[in-house]
């Protein structure tokens, strides 16, 4: 195998895994912010408890993301030093400013409402974690706006003389069209995994609590974890289908080819329909490819809003990238991998559908359930929401293919800043130093895989604590009895 293959298996196993922990963190640490806010303008204990029980699950989910994070920037200088050699004036920007402005903040703060319970006041400690949910966000928004400039570079030029992509405009590549239709779809698809995750656990507690016959517990934590999971659930559904209905409608735009291979549209139609299953040879020749099941004018609606429209298929596509950019190359991504890859991100949805419309139905109006059903489908729901965002992110980058830098095709667009990946591997490191690399990465990252099952498993098995005290200096010093507030003797 080349070092370019290796390379991007290499690039595909670490951020795949990294993801997995991504959407998690950005959706939860705003709902745990929510619990401690609750506690904080209520008193009612019961968002202490749910707010210390999720921040914990919240905090290994963090914890092994950065870890796993890190990997991925050594690779830019090290596998891909081409690439970063083309791109870096530009795409390290985003990066620093990722690192600089937002992990910064993010990491500092949740240090402080980790070890601050009992030293901060509360409005401040409230604060803390707040922080940490904005810092969050804006760093999904920084690493979106490196990526996004990939699938679509803007506020760049060429030099011709270094033969490197220049920056001139932050504001353009902090403002551009992918990246402002990339990160509301990817936010609201961390709030859907983050509801459907909170949403999840609380119903399978529900109904153990309730077949126990502690039902008091289970109507005074559980189902109002419930609820508040229900509701980031259908909120940030919603978000997902509207914001992903725009982002189609832009990739039809921009990136044709991988909206045409998404649909294993071979040829050119008129009033394309939508392939729900296709067999046959999903080859980049498009030999023998039957649709079996279609919506009609389906994939023209979702390219422009008409279900009649001309929507260019792969073949047609590739004549054209033949005649702009040379010939030789094939200019498809593969088919296979971009057309189930599409369909298993929309489909893994159901999951998150199905315990939202179970929930409606069986907790509304303020009801509990004993059903075993309910309770096992809550935990089998929680993984839906993570396999459908990996394979959102493996259709982004491989339908990408087998650009690194797509071109910009607007009249408006950066001349010459485009890159075919094949260009972007390192040319001084070989397979050997790849392949070994990616296989001690791979072992190490399937122990931390185990560990962090483990220890999910292992606190969301102990569930909520039966009381929590206010640990606050606050409390301390409306509480006579409690020696803990006299000032030290000796401190420096």
């Amino acid at each position: 195998m080349e070092a370019l293959e290796l390379a991007r298996w290499q690039f595909g196993i670490t951020t795949v895994y990294h993801f997995i922990f991504v959407p998690l963190t950005i959706g939860l640490a705003p709902l745990v912010a929510i619990m401690q806010t609750a506690w904080y303008r209520t008193g009612n204990e019961r968002w202490l408890r749910l707010t210390k029980f999720f921040g914990k699950l919240m905090l290994i989910n963090f914890a092994i993301g950065v870890a796993t994070g890190i990997v991925q920037e050594f690779q830019f200088g090290m596998n891909w030093s081409e690439y970063s050699r083309f791109v870096g004036d530009v795409f390290g920007a985003p990066l620093a400013m990722e690192a600089l402005a937002a992990f910064f903040v993010e990491s500092t703060f949740l240090g402080l409402w980790i070890f601050g319970w009992d030293k901060l006041p509360k409005k401040i400690h409230l604060g803390c974690i707040w922080a940490v949910a904005i810092a969050t966000n804006l760093s999904a928004y920084f690493i979106l706006a490196a990526n996004s400039w990939m699938q679509h570079p803007v506020g760049a030029i060429f030099n011709l003389e270094t033969g490197r992509a220049e920056m001139v405009d932050i504001v353009a590549v902090l403002t551009n069209s992918t990246l402002l239709a990339a990160f509301p779809h990817t936010i609201a698809a961390a709030f859907l995994t983050a509801g459907t995750f909170v949403a999840g656990i609380a119903a399978w507690w529900m109904v153990r609590l309730v077949r126990r016959g502690d039902a008091e517990t289970a109507r005074d934590v559980y189902r109002p974890a419930l609820v508040l999971g229900l509701v980031t659930m259908l909120v940030s559904g919603g978000g997902v289908a509207l914001s992903g209905d725009l982002q189609a409608k832009l990739m039809f735009q921009q990136q044709p080819m991988k909206m045409a291979a998404a649909e294993g549209l071979c040829a050119t139609e008129d009033g394309a329909a939508f392939s729900i299953l296709t067999l046959g040879d999903l080859s980049n020749d498009c030999d023998g490819v039957v649709h079996l099941l279609e919506v009609p004018g389906l994939t023209s609606y979702l390219a422009n809003g008409d279900f009649t429209s001309t929507v260019t298929g792969v073949e047609d596509l590739q004549a054209r990238y033949e005649e702009q950019f040379g010939e030789g190359i094939d200019y498809s991504p593969n088919l296979a991998v971009t057309y189930w890859s599409f369909r298993l991100m929309i489909g893994l949805g159901a999951g998150s559908a199905a315990l939202a419309l179970a929930a409606l139905w069986l907790v509304r109006r303020g009801r509990l359930t004993d059903k075993p059903w309910f309770g096992r489908l809550g935990l089998l729901a929680i993984p839906t929401p993570f396999l459908a965002s990996a394979f959102g992110w493996i259709f982004t980058e491989m339908g990408r293919q087998p650009w690194v830098v797509h071109p910009n095709p607007d009249p408006s667009g950066v001349d010459g800043v485009w890159m075919l990946t094949a260009r972007g591997v390192s040319t001084s490191v070989g397979p050997g130093a790849v392949i070994g690399s990616m296989v001690a990465f791979t072992l190490l990252y399937g122990v931390l895989a185990v560990v962090w099952f483990r220890l999910m498993k292992r606190y969301a098995s102990e569930g909520v604590a039966a009381t929590e005290k206010d640990p606050s200096p606050d409390a301390r010093r409306d509480d006579p009895d409690d020696a803990s507030d006299r000032p030290l003797s000796f401190a420096y």
